[in-house]
């Protein structure tokens, strides 16, 4: 056991002064049995702690129904094995470019603009999550002999509101649940962000990407004392679908990063390794004023031009960021550890079986709503996944234009049976009029739920309505399809039958045949296939779609079986011929 505080000008671990280079690794962004070689490249990297978030609605997807919650204090566990120390930001919002920020749909969808405010409906959903979740924290603290140093409150705050009440709120409900190690928060180097986000009596961090000397000197005009840390080194960044990948010159973050330290700092590099947005749990911004401009979805990779790649190999700016570490080191570094075993060949197979949309909806979608206006996912409880909507155009009528208004996010729509065009927020009507009386079908997906700013904890699906010239159409069926319905089970009860028309969306099952001894990490490429997502043995690898920038799903090696592999892709708009894993 030992004592962590916080001093006038320093960290200290029983009164010596200690300087914290932590690195971001999010424990449900890599799968558990690659945790160990990660956390090795941590050490060989010349860090000495550990920062995670810890994401509310991955682990109650439904009110006071839990899964995984364990897995935190497994990792924490790992953590301690591997020397290092960890800090810990249980949110309850932690954006991290995670669906809806970590906060629950279920609760965003009933209390809307109410949360991460004092809100007493609001802060009563939060003492009830963190007493089941921070005991395992509490039991793994610096002062009981684990690793945990310290703990966040809340997460850049002063991006959003300026409840004070509020912070002080999380702060004594984390002592109440038994956090002693000190609390800090994190925000950005700007006069209203640390107003607004930090809190008296509770050490504030900064988060930026340069420039170390101007942000801390913004820190200290608001807290003369206390230790320096940038929270958030922002040594890469995220990508969104269709647009250019970000990368940052290894030197370029090098030359950051010993700025930070020359100031006297503590650091964590976010990100230190990325992972993956498994599952579908990618989340989305929105930019333009007041962030309310197009949509701009997460892709599933998380790969951030982090230092240690997806697939946990050293990358240049790991080998860069390394010789600065190793300048503040106390003794020479571990070496890198032996990279994790490959797939040691390309196995590739045929689509194989098919079942279309409507039949993988009667096998796996939750119970038909019925009612006179489209409801929304939170309406109908899917977080992640697809809605199909169904409805009837009277008639007879002459041809008119038809529309979406407030959709969000992708519209395949298919009149009279017939596919008749793909709508987006932004394009959201049928390029050719339609006559009445005219079935309309309407599969709508979400591509991921605002994670920062405003526009936080907005609804999915068609929040508005369907018009036929100016005239809403009433009448709705609705059926949702979410992805944590795709369990061996349920998926066995899908009528597949071989397929018969090439490119057609539906969910497809195939096998890939892996030789012995040749299992380990690997990419699934879908070479022909537009959108949509797929799973290898039961595992979401998360969303695929041909607009790029991501090509290829990252698939770790404890997914890979000697022998069998299962396949289910769920194809939304055109399919490819073959699945390929290399």
């Amino acid at each position: 056991m030992a004592d962590f505080a916080v001093g006038d000008q320093d960290f200290l671990l029983d009164g010596r002064p200690v300087r914290l280079l932590s690195g971001a690794l999010h424990y449900f962004r890599v799968h558990e049995g690659q945790w160990g070689h990660r956390l090795a490249m941590f050490r060989a990297m010349g860090l000495n702690c550990v920062e995670t978030y810890v994401p509310w609605n991955l682990h109650e997807p439904g009110p006071g129904r839990y899964r995984g919650v364990a897995d935190l204090g497994r990792f924490l566990d790992a953590v301690h094995a591997a020397g290092l120390w960890a800090i810990v930001r249980p949110g309850p919002y932690i954006c991290a470019e995670w669906e809806n920020g970590g906060l629950p749909h279920w609760l965003t969808g009933r209390l809307g603009r109410r949360v991460r405010t004092r809100d007493a409906e609001f802060l009563g959903q939060v003492d009830r999550w963190f007493r089941v979740l921070l005991p395992q924290v509490a039991a793994r603290q610096i002062d009981r002999g684990g690793p945990v140093i310290m703990v966040q409150v809340e997460n850049e705050y002063g991006s959003y509101g300026s409840d004070q009440d509020y912070l002080r709120s999380v702060a004594d409900l984390l002592g109440a649940c038994g956090v002693t190690v000190p609390l800090f928060t994190s925000d950005g180097p700007e006069d209203h962000m640390l107003t607004g986000g930090s809190a008296p009596g509770i050490l504030a961090t900064v988060n930026f990407g340069s420039g170390a000397r101007e942000a801390f000197g913004v820190l200290r005009r608001h807290r003369p004392r206390g230790p320096l840390m940038c929270m958030e080194f922002w040594c890469g960044w995220f990508d969104h679908w269709g647009e250019e990948r970000t990368v940052r010159d290894p030197q370029d973050a090098a030359a950051a990063l010993r700025e930070i330290l020359e100031c006297g700092a503590s650091v964590n590099v976010y990100m230190a390794h990325g992972g993956t947005n498994f599952g579908g749990w990618a989340g989305a911004n929105r930019s333009g004023p007041l962030h309310g401009g197009p949509l701009q979805p997460t892709v599933t990779s998380y790969d951030y031009d982090a230092p240690v790649d997806e697939s946990g190999l050293p990358t240049p700016k790991f080998w860069a960021l390394r010789a600065v570490m190793e300048e503040y080191a106390e003794g020479p570094l571990p070496d890198v550890p032996p990279p994790p075993a490959r797939l040691a060949a390309v196995v590739e197979a045929a689509a194989g079986e098919w079942a279309p949309l409507d039949d993988v909806l009667d096998a796996l979608g939750d119970e038909e709503w019925d009612g006179p206006v489209p409801p929304t996912f939170e309406e109908l409880g899917v977080d992640r996944g697809l809605v199909r909507y169904r409805l009837r155009v009277p008639g007879p009528r002459q041809p008119y234009p038809l529309a979406v208004t407030g959709l969000r996010d992708r519209a395949v729509v298919y009149v009279d049976g017939v596919r008749a065009g793909v709508l987006d927020a932004r394009d959201a009507a049928l390029p050719e009029p339609v006559a009445g009386p005219a079935a309309v079908e309407l599969w709508v997906e979400s591509l991921g739920r605002v994670n920062y700013g405003p526009r936080l904890g907005e609804s999915k699906g068609i929040t508005g309505g369907v018009l036929h010239e100016r005239q809403y159409v009433h009448g709705v069926r609705a059926r949702g399809l979410r992805l944590d319905a795709f369990l061996a089970d349920g998926v066995a009860k899908v009528p597949f039958a071989p397929v018969s028309r090439a490119g057609e969306p539906g969910l497809y099952r195939t096998v890939l045949e892996v030789a012995a001894g040749a299992a380990g990490d690997a990419a699934l490429e879908l070479p022909g296939w537009t959108r949509g997502f797929v799973w290898l043995n039961g595992f979401c690898l998360g969303r695929y779609w041909n607009v790029g920038p991501q090509g290829s799903l990252f698939v770790p090696g404890p997914v890979v079986r000697e022998g069998v592999n299962e396949v289910w892709v769920l194809e939304l708009e055109g399919a490819g011929p073959s699945v390929r894993l290399r």
